[in-house]
């Protein structure tokens, strides 16, 4: 059952999500899909002639349409976008059974938008970014020593990542597996992901990877609209970040 709604954002700090859901209307939906007895929702941002499609995979906080101005420049680029919903992460520590459900639901919501012979691109935002690589091939284990297996999925062709998370992936040979294009982007005073963490892919996986690094960016800088607990740094975050939706579209639909 798939529940279509052009319900706005809820959460009432994000008013640049509210603005952006008024200007582009009927383009946005947020639909409700199943995973088994239960029932997720999906932000869907459909482009009229995509090119591409684009699984966007969110950070701890589990609200994609923090990232909506970002989600509408790809749509706008002629990609189709889907946006799963997820609960809030209470610990800096996911569970293996919350980083299999988080694939999962990704996996679905690829399914609800793909048309046969779209590329397709994820973007991801700190532990949205390690579901990324996980659905790319790297192998995650939990800060427990737990191995977390989760089956690739070979539909993805690049990967657009911000503040990614990699200490999932520090056992020997963890991303031998991922042999797609990355562009990956990290702020100096970011404390949450660190920019060692994003130098680390890069490290590894050698020149598949560009690797941006922004001067006084922080972990937040990279959401159009931060949790309203959030500090951040930066001190022009919305020009940094059409730059980056700038640059991120080049790098997706070249």
């Amino acid at each position: 059952m798939v529940v279509d709604s052009n319900r706005q954002p809820r959460d009432e700090h994000c008013g640049a999500g509210k603005n952006v859901m008024t200007e582009v209307g009927n383009q946005v939906s947020r639909r409700s899909l199943n995973d088994g007895e239960d029932s997720f929702e999906v932000t869907v941002l459909e482009a009229a002639e995509p090119s591409r499609a684009v699984l966007f995979s969110v950070g701890g906080g589990g609200n994609p349409e923090r990232h909506l101005p970002l989600l509408t420049a790809l749509a706008g680029r002629g990609c189709t976008v889907a946006a799963p919903h997820f609960a809030r992460l209470t610990s800096p520590t996911p569970t293996e059974n919350e980083l299999l459900l988080r694939a999962r639901r990704l996996r679905l919501a690829l399914d609800h938008i793909l048309r046969p012979g779209l590329p397709v691109t994820g973007v991801g935002h700190s532990i949205g970014a390690t579901m990324l690589l996980a659905l790319a091939g790297a192998q995650a284990w939990t800060r427990a020593g737990q191995h977390v297996p989760i089956t690739p999925d070979t539909r993805l062709d690049r990967l657009v990542l911000l503040a990614p998370a990699t200490d999932f992936f520090r056992a020997p040979g963890a991303l031998d597996g991922v042999s797609l294009p990355i562009l990956a982007w990290a702020g100096t005073r970011d404390e949450i992901t660190p920019p060692a963490q994003t130098k680390f892919l890069n490290d590894m996986l050698g020149a598949s990877v560009e690797t941006r690094i922004v001067e006084g960016a922080g972990h937040y800088t990279f959401m159009n609209c931060p949790p309203p607990q959030a500090t951040d740094p930066f001190p022009d975050r919305e020009a940094l970040l059409e730059e980056i939706a700038e640059i991120m579209c080049r790098f997706i639909t070249s």
